[in-house]
């Protein structure tokens, strides 16, 4: 269970504090840069409860930037506006702000402080203009620098709330998580919202998000007919589709017992329609779920990659402790490293019998239990007659024939193999479930 935040009266008579993200960079406009710090604040306020009902993008011009300000301030009950708090001439958020509170910048000379020392620490010069970073709106506190030079702000405006971080990905989410929420959960009290929202992901491989909101239809039908719990599905490219199951309720075990009984209902509903897709909880990736069954079987592992060019060893290899199962990998992309390293036989390498003696040939090279080999066409032409997005995999277990699977995926040559990587990852979830069981 994640993101537990507190909140007393019952759930359909609490209006919840409604939050606008505002973020500001004419490179957002542009297209030179996503704006995913909007995406990551949305999802991290859903799953604490908190309303996010409206995102706005706008540029570096002062008049657009507090338009924008007023419009949020005048439909939510706070903002949280990300990027412009800069050294440049075009970091102007602060200016802004400032204007739609009625007060003047006032430089803060602890923060001049910090921003001096974070330059010496380094041994450079700062420039003149790193000052304006410590210009503070008149009422407004600060919230301090962990990693960068710009602080954050938390700006009143009447009864409502305006808050400014930095652009930058990292100091945005450290300090939402530092000094944001707890902030907007005090307000939640505040406004009579007692009682704990959790939220609970489910992760899904191998089915669309149209087809899995199919298979729990009648879930969401029970659902809406009123209660303490909801879904959401979360799309997630190349990770699949998510689930999030969010309850409210009096207390923690309360809570807990409403996600326990709803994650069994969402799970047996998508059992009985789409079969075992649901590979982890929360934060457990794919890798996650292959190394808890590798370890709970006391097996290793060893991959041979012609299509995904590593991927596949680069995903493993970031759960820690994965140096306990994973004993290695072949990147044999040339067909002569196929014959010569791995024992593929001469002939076509794109196809299921060739997958099959590179996952032999992995479990083999790397003297590991377990050998899964994936080779394919990336795109964007045909190989040896056969149609790009087309994957084999193939899969050798202890005491068992070697599995072979041929995978048809879309897309360009990238997203080819990304989806090839976690697809036969998924495959091989799959087999190890059916491995001695």
């Amino acid at each position: 269970m994640v993101d537990v935040r507190c909140t007393g009266r019952p759930p359909h008579e609490v209006t919840p504090v409604r939050i606008e993200i505002v973020a500001v960079g004419t490179e957002l406009l542009l297209g030179q840069i996503a704006d995913t710090n909007s995406a990551w604040l949305g999802d991290r306020m859903a799953a604490n409860g908190v309303a996010s009902q409206f995102h706005q993008a706008v540029g570096d011009n002062h008049g657009r930037i507090t338009l924008a300000l007023r419009t949020a301030l005048a439909r939510s009950d706070g903002v949280i506006m990300c990027g412009g708090l800069g050294p440049t001439q075009d970091d102007i958020t602060r200016e802004a702000i400032a204007e739609v509170m009625g007060v003047e910048l006032v430089r803060d000379q602890a923060i001049m402080d910090l921003i001096t020392k974070f330059f010496e620490a380094r041994g450079r010069a700062m420039s003149s203009n790193n000052a304006r970073q410590a210009d503070v709106p008149k009422g407004a506190a600060v919230i301090p620098q962990n990693g960068g030079t710009a602080p954050g702000l938390i700006c009143p405006v009447g009864n409502k709330v305006v808050y400014a971080v930095p652009g930058v990905p990292y100091e945005m989410a450290e300090m939402f998580d530092r000094a944001i929420l707890p902030d907007l959960r005090a307000r939640m009290a505040e406004a009579g919202e007692e009682g704990v929202i959790a939220s609970r992901v489910l992760r899904t491989w191998g089915a669309s998000e149209s087809t899995l909101a199919e298979s729990l239809q009648g879930r969401i039908d029970v659902l809406d007919s009123g209660g303490d719990v909801t879904l959401a599905f979360l799309a997630s490219g190349i990770e699949g589709i998510k689930v999030r199951v969010t309850a409210r309720a009096r207390t923690l075990d309360d809570v807990t017992a409403l996600l326990d009984k709803e994650e069994a209902e969402v799970r047996r509903a998508i059992d009985e329609r789409l079969g075992d897709i649901v590979f982890g909880v929360d934060d457990e990736s794919m890798e996650v779920a292959i190394a808890a069954r590798l370890v709970a079987r006391g097996l290793t592992f060893g991959v041979a990659e012609s299509l995904t060019g590593g991927l596949i060893a680069s995903r493993l290899v970031n759960v820690p402790g994965a140096s306990a199962w994973f004993r290695g990998g072949v990147v044999a992309y040339h067909s002569e490293v196929k014959f010569d390293v791995l024992g593929v036989p001469t002939g076509p390498v794109v196809t299921e019998p060739a997958a099959a003696a590179m996952a032999a040939g992995a479990a083999r090279v790397t003297g590991a239990d377990v050998g899964l080999g994936i080779t394919g066409v990336a795109g964007p032409d045909e190989q040896e007659g056969v149609a790009p997005g087309t994957v084999f995999v193939g899969l050798s277990l202890p005491g068992q024939p070697t599995q072979t699977r041929q995978l048809r995926v879309p897309g360009d040559r990238e997203r080819v193999r990304q989806l090839g990587a976690i697809s036969a990852l998924d495959l091989l979830r799959r087999a190890l479930d059916a491995h001695n069981s």
